[in-house]
């Protein structure tokens, strides 16, 4: 069975075809870890919410986007050793300041799929 590394962030919205670029540059190197595929999806209809939201989640402010995105692994296990090459890499050594989304208020985590219809 797959797994799944979801994330939520905001990334100003001025800013979208450099997050898209550092996406697409970023996804070969994942793929040679062990990723499968990668899915990045800009938010168009993300409502506010009375006690929770995505927007809420990631603090969104007036001039930001909502990004949901997900990777997919072909298993827990190559996942995790994935990202321990991941976090090795040289190529993952950049100023965080350089980054076009604020890295402190993504959300994420590690899913086991528990249906695929």
């Amino acid at each position: 069975m797959p797994y799944i590394d979801g994330f939520v962030l905001a990334v100003p919205t001025a800013r979208k075809e450099e997050y898209r670029r550092h996406a697409a540059e970023m996804a070969p190197m994942l793929k040679e870890h062990g990723m499968t595929a990668m899915v990045e999806c800009w938010g168009d209809d993300v409502p506010e919410g009375k006690l929770t939201s995505f927007r809420m989640a990631v603090k969104q402010a007036e001039d930001e986007t909502v990004v949901f995105s997900w990777m997919t692994w072909p298993s827990k296990a190559a996942r995790d050793e994935g990202w321990k090459k991941i976090m090795e890499d040289p190529r993952m050594k950049m100023d965080p300041a350089s980054m076009p989304f604020d890295g402190k208020r993504m959300i994420f985590g590690g899913f086991s799929v528990l249906l695929e219809a």
